[in-house]
């Protein structure tokens, strides 16, 4: 039998062992049976009972779903032990996404790796996680992160390899600190690293200016922000200026895109005081909307230390809880929209650029690519003093990202693991630079908290402050941002001061959906150059409003229903117009059209209507946009979000003169999408709405029997319970967070264990999908599932 690299590869992830017997991989399932074959046994076998350490004692307790508690007397013993943990559970998904971050997919999955490698060595993330270690690595952090990594390389060289490298026939990269600190860069650039000024641009040049205005207007016009007008922090004037723009090939931005997070990537979180609780205690609770992956996103842990009891969840690859509890309080993040990333053209000359009244040289490498089963290739890595100069199609634009520099983001989350209260707590999310996040906290003494983290650059254009919304003149020295040093040490007193970034101390109650974050005056920095549709916001305020003007208090079910509600704010504003166009429509689309007449906008899994709405929104977001789009060559990642799309006035000229489209009614144009829609659900032999909105999440090589089950679930992009089938994005993690001595809830969707052959695999993804949470409780009684001793045998360290 072939085992080569490449005949694994053309099988499994080409899609081989669904589609023919006659593939490869078809004497591979046998491999897979149960109870048999070469790969089940270390597929399915976990950690031994005994593993030696250079830190000293430590445990490992699992639940039943196996969540950890990791237990030891030293925080350096905790961090090995934790490595070893997390390595068994999760060691190809780390190495995935390290191997992605540095630009050696392809040495693994061949060809399909390549476009990948091309723009992360481009990028050279490596460099910039390099220069955060050299940051850390004399601190306590840093000996954390030391310690974790040798946990990491123990668990690989001691442990049976997962069945996927076995399957790929390569070994995992010997895992180092640096490799953290780029899970922290990837996290990051999923958050912040978006190419929408280059695709508003193109779209800018291709639709003309007064059109796509309408498209990309720099404030969506809503009254749902984060930050109410009774927040206090100090706001002044507005920042403008004016920058030159430049054209970009629709084609350069087409492929720049393929590099960021899908659409959908935001979050929710809440915070409510005990002025409004039954208890007299604060509520908290986040979801992060993330990519669900198999195994997922995030892996829970608990931890325990001296000074450190904290539970919550890590990414695959980090030893601190990111999102979570301790002791003293909670917290919660979601994306704060802060635009953290600028774009340059230049004039050059081959390896030369002009900048000011200087003439530069490219900083320039070339390196390999090693393509597995395929030719190696050659990439040219060029730098500017901006940073990196991404090249393909013939451009050549200069980045700025924030997230290229060193950070003290690895040492916040440590210390906000070990805080003792508020002000610990907000010391901790003061040093926490990239990526801007909106942080809610609460604790045991009554405080809650609203803050903006990250660094917020200035830029500078002839001594002037100015937007960041459009592609800088980088010969000309715009949009400078002064202290950034890519690939270096950032002055961090250069960035906006942390006192006037947006936060709010001891709100009655607070919530964050990736909306706006201010409500009046703007502030005298450039902040950001969009943010979400106020969907979920809005809802979650009128559901907040409701409860606090009524009489009864916000209990704990009272904060789980609002993180499973499942009304549509587009629904509740559209669904009136679509009803208004039934005399339009064809007879068939008018008698669908009834389910919305006593529809309560509310997107179950068993509702025809909500069925209906979803597939609505699609073909109506076609109709208006597809044709003059697609005659300029620009694809649906070019379209404008559903508030601009769903808030169009009858007289827009996107009904009454589009761009190469042609004209109608905007009557006539919601009968047309009804008629399309009722189409690809008659089509699709859909029947309710969890015909369509099933769980959608696959393992990386995407095969049926690695892939997670499909079940129905409620929600949509727009609904608080949040899901997005299209994108494989939804709530990736479920905190709710309370104080009065019962214990807290979470779930995952999926499960703690990577190997699919676990039972672990995705234990908890029936619940998730269901609205369902497990107690967020320690496992701190009984005897360890693993006991870690010194490396002589004994219990004291080496």
């Amino acid at each position: 039998m072939d085992r080569s690299r490449r005949a694994v590869l053309a099988a499994v992830l080409g899609g081989g062992v669904a589609g023919s017997l006659l593939s490869p991989a078809a004497g591979f399932l046998d491999r897979f049976a149960a109870l048999s074959g070469d790969y089940w046994e270390p597929a399915a076998s976990s950690a031994p009972a005994t593993v030696e350490s250079p830190y000293g004692p430590a445990t490992v307790r699992y639940d039943d779903h196996r969540v950890p508690t990791v237990s030891a007397d030293s925080e350096r013993a905790l961090a090995y032990a934790l490595g070893h943990t997390q390595a068994t559970d999760r060691r190809f998904q780390m190495d995935l996404f390290v191997r992605r971050m540095r630009g050696e997919l392809a040495a693994a999955v061949g060809e399909q790796g390549v476009e990948s490698d091309r723009f992360h060595r481009q990028m050279d993330f490596t460099a910039a996680a390099e220069a955060n270690w050299t940051a850390l690595s004399d601190t306590e952090t840093g000996a954390s992160l030391s310690a974790f990594a040798e946990g990491v390389r123990a668990a690989t060289s001691d442990g049976p390899l997962a069945a996927e490298f076995q399957l790929l026939d390569y070994e995992p990269r010997e895992w180092s600190p640096v490799d953290t600190l780029l899970i922290q860069k990837q996290i990051g650039w999923g958050l912040t690293g978006s190419f929408r000024t280059l695709r508003r641009a193109a779209a800018r040049e291709a639709l003309g200016e007064e059109a796509a205005a309408d498209l990309f207007p720099a404030r969506l016009d809503h009254d749902s922000p984060i930050l109410r007008p009774t927040a206090s922090f100090e706001r002044r004037g507005s920042a403008d200026g004016t920058g030159a723009e430049r054209t970009v090939d629709p084609a350069f931005a087409r492929w720049a895109s393929n590099f960021e997070s899908p659409d959908g990537v935001g979050s929710n979180s809440w915070v409510v005081s005990g002025e409004h609780t039954d208890s007299g205690e604060p509520l908290l609770a986040n979801d992060p909307h993330l990519t669900l992956l198999a195994p997922p996103l995030w892996y829970r842990q608990h931890l325990r230390a001296p000074d450190l009891r904290v539970g919550g969840v890590a990414f695959p690859g980090v030893p601190f809880v990111v999102i979570g509890e301790n002791d003293a309080g909670a917290w919660g993040f979601t994306n704060a929209g802060a635009d953290s990333i600028d774009f340059y053209r230049y004039d050059a000359d081959g390896e030369r650029y002009r900048y000011g009244d200087e003439t530069r040289e490219f900083e320039t490498r070339t390196e390999t690519v090693a393509v597995s089963g395929g030719e190696d290739r050659e990439v040219t890595v060029r730098k500017s003093v901006h940073g990196p100069v991404l090249e393909r199609f013939g451009q050549r634009v200069g980045v700025a990202w924030v997230g290229l520099q060193a950070n003290r983001t690895a040492a916040a989350v440590r210390e906000l693991n070990y805080s003792d209260g508020r002000d610990e707590a907000m010391a901790a999310l003061s040093r926490f630079d990239h990526p801007t996040q909106n942080a809610v906290y609460a604790d045991r003494a009554g405080n809650t908290q609203y803050y903006m983290t990250g660094l917020v650059p200035y830029r500078v254009t002839d001594g002037e402050r100015v937007r960041g919304d459009r592609i800088f003149d980088g010969s000309a020295r715009e949009g400078e941002w002064p202290g950034y040093e890519p690939y270096g040490v950032p002055d961090y007193d250069a960035f906006v001061a942390s006192e006037r970034k947006p936060q709010e101390r001891d709100p009655d109650y607070l919530a964050t959906a990736n909306q706006r974050i201010v409500a009046d005056s703007e502030l005298d920095y450039y902040l950001a150059e969009a943010y979400s549709a106020p969907w979920r916001g809005k809802r979650i305020y009128d559901l907040l409003d409701e409860r606090a003007a009524g009489d009864e208090p916000m209990d704990f079910e009272f904060l789980r229903r609002v993180q499973r509600d499942v009304r549509d704010e587009r629904a509740a504003l559209f669904v009136p117009t679509i009803l208004d166009a039934r005399s339009e429509m064809t007879p068939e689309a008018s008698e669908a059209a009834e389910a919305f007449v006593d529809w309560d906008y509310r997107m179950d899994r068993d509702s025809r209507a909500a069925l209906l709405f979803a597939s609505f929104v699609d073909a109506y977001r076609t109709r208006v946009f597809g044709p003059s789009f697609e005659a300029r060559g620009l694809d649906d990642r070019f379209h404008p979000n559903d508030w601009v799309l769903l808030t169009l006035p009858a007289e827009s000229r996107w009904f009454t003169d589009p761009p190469g489209g042609e004209a109608r009614t905007r009557t006539e144009t919601v009968a047309l999408a009804m008629a399309d829609a009722l189409a690809t659900v008659e089509d699709a032999g859909h029947e309710v709405y969890g015909d369509r909105n099933r769980t959608v999440i696959d393992h990386p090589f995407d095969q049926s029997f690695l892939n997670y089950p499909r079940y129905p679930t409620d929600g949509s992009p727009a609904t608080v319970r949040n899901v997005r089938v299209e994108s494989g994005v939804g709530s990736s993690y479920r905190l709710l967070a309370r104080f009065d001595g019962e214990p807290s809830q979470s779930v995952i969707p999926g499960g703690n264990a990577g190997s699919p052959f676990s039972e672990h695999y995705d234990d908890q993804l029936r619940a998730w999908a269901d609205g369902e949470y497990f107690e967020q409780t320690a496992t701190t009684d009984g005897p360890a599932d693993v006991e870690f001793v010194g490396a002589d045998g004994g219990d004291d360290g080496a």
